[in-house]
């Protein structure tokens, strides 16, 4: 009996023994649990601290480079506050109003420069101001005077009005990015190879550059060489030429219609031909001579009174200007210039009239023009008592090819008529070299089915 006691005693003790045993090894491995969490969350703190310490080492280093860039920048703010406290009498403005008055009429810079000092002295919301920047919008576009509208637009953007400023004129377009002038503006008013304006409202007094574009008086490197200049303005703008890196070949990169549009100028002119019934006929008149070379070409920007008619339709005549060698070829075969006459309608529709000129006789009127145009780019020259009928240019016969088209440089916009006359007028081989610029054609475009008519 007491044996039995015995063993079930041991039993219990070995029992309680077991399930101490259990519980503390059980409370050890919950602990061991605990210290794995608690060191992963120690790493996890460490690691945290160190990128904070990283984060604020990098803030720091920005803070200070900011600080190096806002001693200059408060330089420039106290040079802004020191030029309109010189100028917040008013007298400065009123004798350059005064002056600019006297003018018949004003260039786009003129206009940005009056309006900047309105803005200046009076504050952005100064109407006169706002319409000097306006009226310089109208009168230049952005291939030939990009400084100048940007000037405009960006002024105008800053006084709450309701403009774009092309990405053209923004500092992430410093390095060519295209923008908005890479974009076909349809409104834009033509340069002098044809291109719109972007901006510009149906302003007679602008004047279209060479190649089409209104008034281009626009500045490219004054040190780069006639025919392939960069533009002063290379890193501002999209830049082209007509050879090397932006030639032809490279419009489309940063003016895609000049790489995808199916109506591109200029065309070779072959058959088949659509009979045409349109009249037509020029009514140009004698006026100063100003003259201009805009960098990519020689132009003549010509006063109001001119004018081409289209089956009675008139077109104003807002400049001409040249192309070395002719840009239209006939049959496959280039002559050694053309002139491009570029009007406007009423509507804002572009038309260019093409002179083909062929090596011959001296051509008195190119004479007077070579006589007085500037060799380096610049803005527009008018000679003292020098005038010019752009009708001396003109054949006596007006038979013509005619077909839709488009501006012939960048941004390469359609919807542009051509007229081009089939009698050649005939230029000297001396006066041919004497042109500035040796190459400044579009090579011939892809017809795409488009009908080229003939009277």
């Amino acid at each position: 009996m007491k044996r039995t006691i015995v063993e079930v005693l041991l039993a219990l003790a070995l029992i309680g023994a077991g399930v101490f045993g259990w519980l503390s090894w059980k409370q050890a491995q919950t602990a061991k649990g605990q210290v794995t969490e608690l060191q992963a969350a120690s790493e996890e703190a460490a690691k945290a601290v160190t990128a904070s310490k990283a984060a604020i080492a990098a803030a720091e280093e920005q803070a200070a480079a900011l600080e190096e860039q806002l001693g200059p920048l408060q330089n420039k703010v106290k040079e802004l506050d020191a030029i309109k406290a010189a100028m917040s009498s008013g007298t400065t403005l009123a004798d350059l109003e005064a002056a600019y008055k006297t003018q018949k009429s004003l260039s786009a810079e003129r206009q940005v420069g009056l309006g900047a000092l309105r803005m200046l002295t009076k504050g952005g919301d100064d109407p006169a101001a706002l319409e000097a920047f306006r009226a310089a919008l109208q009168l230049t576009d952005l291939g030939s005077r990009k400084n100048t509208m940007c000037a405009a637009q960006i002024a105008l953007a800053a006084a709450g009005e309701k403009v774009t400023v092309m990405s053209e004129c923004l500092p992430q377009a410093a390095h060519g990015a295209p923008d908005a002038h890479a974009k076909d503006d349809k409104a834009a008013k033509p340069d002098a190879h044809g291109k719109p304006d972007a901006h510009a409202k149906d302003d007679k007094a602008a004047k279209p550059d060479a190649h089409g574009k209104p008034d281009a008086h626009g500045k490219d490197d004054k040190h780069a060489k006639p025919g392939d200049k960069k533009g002063a303005d290379a890193h501002a703008a999209p830049h082209w030429s007509y050879a090397g890196d932006m030639g032809p070949d490279r419009w489309g990169k940063e003016f895609p219609t000049c790489a995808k549009g199916k109506s591109q100028s200029p065309l070779d002119i072959v058959g088949p031909f659509v009979k045409a019934r349109t009249s037509l006929s020029a009514e140009y008149k004698e006026g100063p001579l100003k003259i201009l070379n805009n960098g990519h070409t020689i132009q003549v920007n010509v006063p109001p009174g001119s004018k081409l008619r289209v089956d009675a339709k008139p077109y104003d005549l807002l400049q001409f200007h040249f192309h070395r060698p002719s840009e239209e070829k006939i049959e496959g075969k280039p002559m050694s210039m053309v002139v491009h006459f570029v009007h406007k309608g009423a509507d804002g529709k572009l038309v260019v009239l093409g002179v083909l000129l062929k090596e011959g006789n001296e051509n008195p009127g190119i004479k007077t023009l070579w006589a007085n145009m500037p060799l380096e780019e610049g803005p527009e020259v008018a000679p003292d008592g020098i005038k010019f009928n752009p009708g001396s240019l003109l054949p006596r016969e007006f038979d013509f090819f005619s077909y839709e088209g488009s501006l012939t440089t960048p941004p390469c916009t359609e919807g542009v008529t051509f007229f081009i006359l089939k009698t050649t007028v005939n230029v000297a081989a001396a006066q041919v070299t004497q042109f500035p610029f040796k190459i400044n054609a579009r090579p011939v475009q892809a017809r795409n089915g488009r009908d080229i008519t003939m009277n």
